[in-house]
């Protein structure tokens, strides 16, 4: 199990996630997403990205469609960050799921925003077993995060 799974983002993918993190910086949301930021692992500076929160039973959770990305890498050591839209601003704490957690997560995920991340869950999509939906598990880390203000 590859723990170095990441599909980087292209020039447009970080134009089209900008504009997305703009968007929720002023309190519009598309399709349930939010800016997540996170302290940098080296830097300690703040980094953000757009996210889509998964409101679910126990969540909301945070999953990374792209695999083990520097959002990952960096809420791993910081164990918290906050998310925000508009003046809306939620700090939480994270705790990352164990890969037999994941696949009814992963699944509801893919119904909800499928259309939009399914290109980086190759052959798995909303309608895989469980068993397929567990053998991908391991690409793509799951988050249960909890408000603390």
């Amino acid at each position: 199990m590859s723990q170095t799974h990441y599909i980087k983002p292209g020039r447009l993918d970080t134009i089209i996630n900008s504009s997305i993190a703009w968007l929720a910086r002023r309190g519009i949301s598309l399709m349930g997403t939010a800016e997540l930021s996170v302290r940098g692992r080296t830097s300690g500076e703040w980094r953000s990205i757009p996210v889509n929160p998964l409101p679910y039973e126990g969540g909301p959770y945070l999953i990374s469609a792209r695999g083990h990305s520097q959002w990952v890498r960096n809420l791993r050591a910081a164990g918290s960050g906050r998310l925000q839209l508009g003046r809306k601003t939620q700090h939480f704490s994270a705790v990352e799921l164990a890969d037999e957690e994941k696949p009814t997560l992963l699944r509801t995920y893919l119904e909800r925003w499928g259309w939009e991340v399914g290109r980086f869950f190759g052959d798995v999509n909303a309608k895989s077993t469980d068993e397929e939906l567990l053998a991908a598990a391991h690409k793509h880390p799951v988050f249960r995060i909890t408000v603390t203000d």
